[in-house]
């Protein structure tokens, strides 16, 4: 018996619903990361994109444990010289709370061009509201 590999135009993709609030940024992070790579399906292959989309909604509620709300910082440079910019977490999640949780999952996928495409399934929303209701997403707690 040979080796099952997923073909990409074989790949059925489910919608899920995951509500963010309350919960603890790294460990949603992971397991958002491992739904969107396809980890939780039996067909999973690791040069193909298996895996679902996935809706999170009330990203401002997300919470971090032990004392990093004080001292976790987002940095990106520029290339030149003193373009460095640091954004405490606490601003970055009272101004972009959707950005939080995008990068905690952007660094746990795979790097290149099969991590960009499963980052293009994940939706992450502030608030309650989401543009995806025709979808019918399945809720997920976690």
């Amino acid at each position: 018996m040979s080796t099952y590999f997923a073909k990409a135009h074989e790949v059925e993709r489910k919608w899920y619903l995951i509500d963010a609030s309350g919960q603890t940024l790294g460990r949603l992070a992971v397991e958002v990361a491992t739904i969107l790579r396809g980890k939780n399906k039996p067909t999973y292959t690791p040069h193909v994109d298996t895996g679902d989309y996935v809706v999170i909604i009330n990203a401002d509620k997300i919470q971090v444990s032990g004392n990093k709300a004080n001292y976790k910082y987002y940095k990106r440079y520029s290339g030149y010289a003193g373009g460095l910019k640091e954004i405490p977490y606490k601003d970055m999640l009272a101004k972009f709370p959707e950005r939080v949780i995008e990068h905690a999952v952007k660094g746990m996928l795979p790097k290149g061009s099969l991590g960009r495409d499963m980052y293009k399934k994940l939706k992450v929303y502030a608030g309650p509201e989401h543009a995806h209701a025709a979808q019918n997403p399945e809720l997920i707690e976690l």
